[in-house]
């Protein structure tokens, strides 16, 4: 019989990456904050169902507060991230509460930019009455 041997695994070494992207997603119903590097490799993520906040409470400004602080922590204790551009999706009320919570964990904002989509054509009309 083969004898069990311990395989020894190499430890991954932690990448520094000391500026980069947040990205956030707000709809009415969650919001998603991932962190990236310059490149786009998303590094850490959270987002208010992952909080544990559950149904309508998951598109509240405190939920996308909460979810911004947990992956804001992960960025900085894991990867060192100091600085980062913020991209934001969406119209729900977490935009705002979840770039101020960024603060409080230390992490300074270059620029705030804006990528809500816009429609263009619109939905496709009712048919028309009959007389």
């Amino acid at each position: 019989m083969a004898e069990n041997k311990p395989t020894s695994t190499k430890k991954k070494a932690k990448r520094s990456v000391p500026a980069g992207a947040m990205h956030i997603k707000a709809t009415f119903n969650n919001t998603l904050v991932t962190f990236t590097d310059r490149k786009g490799n998303a590094l850490t993520t959270a987002s208010a169902g992952a909080m544990g906040f559950k149904g309508s409470k998951k598109g509240t400004a405190y939920a996308a507060q909460v979810a911004s602080e947990k992956a804001a922590s992960a960025a900085k204790q894991s990867y060192g991230m100091s600085t980062v551009d913020v991209y934001v999706k969406g119209v729900g009320l977490g935009r705002d509460a979840a770039i101020r919570a960024l603060q409080g964990v230390g992490i300074k904002v270059d620029s705030i930019e804006d990528k809500t989509g816009e429609p263009h054509g619109g939905v496709r009309p009712r048919k028309a009455r009959r007389a």
